[in-house]
């Protein structure tokens, strides 16, 4: 990619998916690996691998964000799960247009390429917490999938609080009520490597859209 990026991958158990994750990163992109409390060695191997290794005790999909956004130096700011589900080669899709100042946040729609890549009820939790987005904010946001970039400072400034599931809407609002200029682009998404924690049960599910409902009655 043509500008310097540094890429968040809040991490938990994935010594699976990593090698392959860490392999397609495009060359101007950093690796940020937050080590949320794994088990199966997933951070000497991404040490190994040449990413920089942060440990966040802290349990939550917000507390690893959040680490790896505090760590991070480059202007721009990607995130992305660390488990294979996307296609690292789009990383300019998001991260380019936020590079040439037209965009100060961007949002990766999944393109769903195959089966049980995104489970129906996290589909639908998903199409219902956006309408209620819409409804109170006017935006008009079709995904808040975990493939994103900012400009650091911008959301380093936003005073984001949640530590859990609730961080991507929190992220969306608070950019929102700034005034940031929040952007969209299709992304692949693709089945996972190994076991998922939240959109691939319905338990995890029911967490995350209890933590965004609660966002949203807080912020719109």
């Amino acid at each position: 990619m043509a500008f310097p990026t540094d890429v968040v991958f809040p991490c938990l158990n994935e010594a699976e998916a990593l090698p392959g994750v860490l392999a397609a990163l495009p060359s101007g992109a950093r690796a940020i690996v937050v080590d949320n409390g794994s088990t199966d060695g997933s951070a000497e191997i991404a040490r190994r691998l040449g990413a920089l290794v942060i440990q966040e005790p802290r349990r939550g999909y917000g507390s690893a964000v959040h680490a790896g956004l505090r760590a991070a130096t480059a202007p721009v700011v990607a995130f992305c799960d660390a488990d294979g589900s996307f296609d690292l080669t789009e990383l300019d899709r998001l991260a380019d247009p936020v590079h040439r100042g037209e965009s100060d946040l961007m949002f990766g729609r999944r393109r769903v390429g195959g089966r049980g890549a995104w489970p129906i009820h996290a589909r639908f939790a998903n199409t219902v917490l956006l309408s209620m987005v819409r409804r109170r904010t006017g935006l008009s946001m079709h995904d808040l999938g975990p493939f994103r970039a900012g400009r650091r400072e911008m959301l380093l400034d936003l005073g984001m609080e949640d530590r859990r599931s609730g961080y991507p809407l929190e992220l969306l609002l608070r950019a929102w009520r700034k005034g940031l200029r929040i952007g969209e682009t299709d992304v692949s998404y693709r089945p996972r490597t190994g076991r998922s924690k939240v959109t691939g049960t319905v338990r995890g599910t029911l967490i995350a859209v209890s933590d965004m409902h609660r966002t949203l009655r807080r912020l719109a």
